[in-house]
């Protein structure tokens, strides 16, 4: 298949694909006589579970790890366990941020008494304090 195909049966663009194998993530695909990519189901397979990876926040270099590790069926699966449990752990971390972060946003429209600008509280509590830029 094309790499027009390839990424509009994962759902990724063709430039996120060339990505991919520039990096490593993906073999470098078989050529045409016209010098044309083209890939297998073995591509196709390896690209959609780039794709869900991706979608699930892991990163790059996870991936390659999940990759390299998925290689290696007889492998004992602690070290995916691992990653999973970091990246897990890594989210858990961004939600406690975002929540304090909505707890902040949402005392500030609260503070809200409507009014003018020259009164807004909200600008206010955003404004630099002390000169500081």
């Amino acid at each position: 298949m094309t790499i027009g195909e390839l990424a509009r049966r994962t759902g990724t663009r063709t430039e996120t694909a060339r990505y991919y194998e520039k990096i490593g993530l993906l073999a470098p695909p078989g050529r045409t006589a016209g010098n044309y990519r083209t890939y297998g189901g073995d591509d196709l397979a390896r690209l959609s579970f780039i794709r869900r990876a991706r979608d699930l926040g892991f990163s790059i270099g996870q991936i390659r790890e999940l990759l390299a590790l998925s290689d290696d069926l007889s492998r004992d699966c602690a070290t995916v366990d691992e990653i999973a449990s970091a990246h897990l752990h890594e989210i858990d971390r961004k939600l406690a941020d975002l929540a304090a972060l909505r707890r902040e946003i949402a005392t500030l429209v609260a503070s809200c008494q409507g009014g003018t600008i020259g009164e807004c509280r909200i600008l206010e509590a955003l404004a630099p304090r002390n000169g500081a830029a």
